[in-house]
């Protein structure tokens, strides 16, 4: 889908199930500039003094013409309308590369940073889902006499993957890559009369990758490791290792953790703490259908990190799907009373991963929400 030259910016969101649309027509960038608009079942056409801006449709959504209404101008947007679609609402939402491992096939894992072998051809012969946190506190509802499973710890044996939420349990073969836990100093008491206090040190869990130096994970015992989805690449060991810009892979795996668990446990809710424990940002899934459409990115007026500059270049112009999400920040003791609100709550469900990625994913909602027109970017004290 192609757009040309121009200098109108064209936003369209599709709303699959709701089979609806909303069309932005950005402002012209001198005032009282007659626009012309032309709408078919498969392509926008808006002309001004300017040029023309032309967007094609995916194939997959079609327009109602006839069903246009609600224009209003909205100042620092411009020209809002809303019209009725015939998209297909059984789309769902795809990552960019498929993360779920499968049964019976040898598999490598990768750094997703460096591309650096972590695991060589592991034969993997039982990939299964992990229960839910609380699962333990509901087998009393189950069972009428005392927990078998009490002091039970579920750990994979040599060719098992087990998948939570957000992490990969896997055992680890002393042949194999082995982790080398760092050391943390750690204060103690000197049992003397004095009672001074010494360093002392101490194994640290995080797993380190030996080339990049990025967080992947964390011991969970002497063979068990927690690998975390945001920072692991598993393929089958005949492809070879997919290069994909970071801020793209962060993005659709939290997607997909957010809509697989939305869908699964009706928990719209999320706080997505490190693993330090601090809370960095607090969620709020809003849909997951949308399939967004632009023709011009302002990413000029967007200061660029260099975390976010492949991103930017990727996404010129084109249609996506999106997972629309409200977010608070809560670091530099930002949103203090409405984080612990949330973290008290049952209903809202903990996203953990390391602290580093926490503040990737914080910068990359940023940076999402300048994009957005303006009016689209708070909903009440949310950002959107």
């Amino acid at each position: 889908m192609g757009a040309a030259a121009a200098g109108t910016r064209v936003f369209l969101e599709v709303r699959r199930r709701l089979q609806s649309a909303l069309l932005i027509l950005g402002e012209p960038k001198e005032g009282g500039v007659s626009m012309d608009i032309s709408i078919t079942p498969s392509s926008l056409q808006v002309k001004t003094p300017e040029g023309c801006t032309e967007l094609q449709l995916p194939a997959e959504v079609r327009l109602v013409p006839s069903s246009c209404g609600g224009l209003r101008y909205v100042p620092g947007d411009g020209l809002h309308l809303r019209l009725q679609v015939q998209a297909e609402s059984n789309a769902k939402l795809v990552s960019m590369f498929n993360q779920s491992s499968q049964a019976q096939e040898c598999c490598t894992f990768y750094c997703q940073s460096c591309g650096e072998v972590i695991i060589r051809d592991r034969e993997l012969i039982r990939v299964l889902p992990l229960p839910s946190e609380n699962w333990g506190a509901l087998v009393e509802e189950w069972c009428c006499h005392p927990d078998p499973f009490a002091n039970k710890p579920l750990h994979p044996q040599e060719n098992d993957c087990f998948i939570g939420d957000s992490f990969f349990l896997v055992n680890l073969r002393s042949d194999l890559w082995q982790p080398r836990p760092e050391l943390a100093p750690v204060e103690t008491c000197c049992p003397s009369s004095e009672n001074h206090l010494k360093l002392k040190p101490k194994a640290n869990t995080k797993v380190i990758c030996k080339r990049c130096k990025v967080m992947l994970g964390e011991t969970m015992s002497s063979e068990t490791t927690k690998f975390y989805m945001t920072e692991i690449i598993i393929q089958p060991s005949e492809r070879n290792f997919p290069i994909i810009p970071r801020s793209q892979f962060v993005q659709s795996i939290i997607a997909q953790c957010l809509v697989e668990l939305s869908t699964a446990r009706s928990t719209f809710r999320f706080t997505v703490q490190g693993h330090d424990g601090k809370v960095y940002i607090l969620l709020w899934i809003l849909n997951s259908d949308s399939l967004v459409i632009e023709s011009l990115r302002s990413s000029k007026s967007i200061k660029k990190f260099s975390l976010l500059e492949d991103i930017l270049k990727a996404d010129s112009g084109s249609a996506w799907n999106a997972v629309k999400v409200l977010y608070q920040p809560c670091i530099k003791s930002r949103n203090e009373k409405l984080s612990s609100a949330w973290e008290s709550d049952i209903s809202i469900h903990s996203l953990t991963l390391p602290s580093a990625t926490c503040l990737e994913l914080l910068l990359i909602l940023s940076r999402n929400n300048a994009t957005l027109p303006p009016s689209l970017r708070y909903m009440n004290s949310f950002q959107l």
